[in-house]
């Protein structure tokens, strides 16, 4: 069709992500579902009209071309496709895990901002591609060039929502839930579409924000990681005496919980309050976490007779970890969740529903449960430096930390009895990303903290 290759640079670690227009259109979409549908036929040992593909996308105003656009490169290399329509990503996983496809495209560019536009790719099982596994073999099959491609192909709608809710409220005890009054944030994204009809199952008193999909994401980012963006929650959750708010990112496989008081709960101490909600349903079980996280992870993990380990910071890693360990759950610092019973995948809507009914259980607020954490474990939150050789300067950490355990799973991590840190250089950026955290005091995390940090920026 003489479409031009597209940049290499939209091939992330994760995911395909770009500027809608200058680095990635409906052509590009295209490409990437028929590089998709070879890369996928090799690794399934089948051809790729053999295959058949969930398909999904976002609330973008750009996502139904770009869903077309891969549905279209899908269907002409022959592949069967499920389109589910515009659903939250864990919808298209959930279709994936639950009918045994080959795999899926979730049309999406998550929390980004508005320009963005993006592909999520996966292979059977809900196993997401990474730059390391799939992800490159798309680029380099796109800018092989391509032949003629067979058609055949054929594509069926699908309405999977219901089932998945039914599915994840499965997962919980919902008797045990409320009564609750609580601030959802849908942040315009698809918390709404996923989320809405389920919680009007619960007891709970439900006041709702930006909860309508709207890929013009009024006034704000769908990123409430970032404090700008949440600023309006926090408002809100004051002016409202709500137990706790929920926010979650665009394509709604993340949320967030807020306070009573406003307050941030780090993803850390939420991964470790889950974790010890699983462990009570699942005694003895394996969790995973990564390097950058708090020992209240692995600690409250011991206490509740659970094993832990780590794993690499991504979805890819982690669902293979998962797998690889048979880990009940996984938890990332950056609000990423990743669930057995849910096809090792993360999800937006297991960790708010565990949250409820762990509130709701121990008749405790989020607040008291969170306390317990920040009175122990002193972090610094993740810092970024812009440091134009990376591998430069985190050999420059190693030499001065030398006297500390040092591994080098994801980045550096140089542990101490009393404290310890990570520093991880970013997938897409000349950035170093630094975690630290101490045991001692708040007054040793910063002095340490700052100490670290004029070593990268020296």
């Amino acid at each position: 069709m003489g479409i031009t290759a597209p940049p290499p640079s939209i091939f992330k670690a994760y995911d395909i992500r770009g500027l809608h227009g200058s680095e990635m259109d409906s052509d590009t979409a295209y490409l990437i579902g028929r590089g998709f549908a070879r890369v996928l036929a090799r690794l399934r040992g089948k051809q790729p009209g053999e295959l058949t593909v969930g398909l999904g996308r976002d609330m973008r105003l750009t996502s139904p071309e770009m869903a077309a656009g891969v549905r279209n490169g899908l269907v002409h290399e022959g592949v069967e496709v499920i389109d589910c329509g515009q659903v939250a990503t864990e919808l298209l996983y959930f279709l994936v895990g639950s009918r045994g496809l080959d795999g899926g495209a979730m049309v999406t560019a998550s929390h980004n901002p508005k320009p963005y536009t993006g592909v999520k790719l996966i292979r059977e099982g809900a196993l997401a591609l990474s730059g390391e596994a799939g992800i490159q073999d798309v680029r380099r099959e796109i800018e092989a060039g391509m032949p003629e491609p067979p058609g055949g192909g054929s594509v069926e709608e699908a309405e999977i929502g219901d089932e998945f809710r039914a599915h994840m409220l499965a997962m919980v005890d919902s008797s045990k839930i409320g009564p609750l009054k609580v601030l959802a944030d849908g942040g315009n994204g698809m918390a709404s579409e996923m989320l809405g009809p389920l919680l009007g199952q619960l007891d709970l008193e439900l006041t709702t924000t930006y909860w309508k999909p709207d890929g013009n994401f009024l006034d704000r980012e769908p990123n409430p990681l970032l404090e700008q963006n949440r600023a309006f929650i926090v408002d809100k959750v004051r002016e409202l005496g709500v137990d706790l708010a929920i926010a979650w990112d665009g394509d709604a496989d993340r949320c967030f919980f807020i306070d009573a008081e406003g307050g941030f709960c780090d993803g850390d101490f939420i991964c470790a309050l889950l974790a010890r909600s699983l462990l009570d349903k699942n005694p003895g079980s394996m969790i995973l976490y990564d390097p950058r996280s708090s020992r209240a992870v692995p600690d409250t993990v011991e206490a509740a007779g659970g094993s832990s380990d780590l794993s690499r910071v991504g979805h890819a890693f982690f669902k293979a970890r998962m797998r690889e360990t048979n880990a009940v759950f996984g938890g990332e610092v950056s609000g990423h969740y990743y669930f057995r019973d849910f096809f090792c995948a993360d999800s937006g809507t297991l960790p708010a529903l565990l949250m409820l009914e762990l509130i709701s259980s121990e008749g405790r607020s989020i607040a008291e449960m969170i306390a317990e954490f920040r009175s122990r474990y002193f972090i610094s939150g993740e810092i970024n430096t812009e440091v134009a050789d990376q591998e430069a300067k985190m050999a420059e950490i190693v030499e001065r930390y030398s006297d500390g355990e040092i591994t080098h799973l994801d980045g550096v991590s140089v542990d101490y009895p009393e404290w310890h840190f990570n520093v991880r250089p970013s997938n897409t950026e000349p950035l170093l990303r630094l975690n630290l955290e101490s045991l001692v005091s708040p007054d040793q995390m910063e002095a340490k903290r700052d100490e670290i940090l004029g070593l990268i920026r020296s």
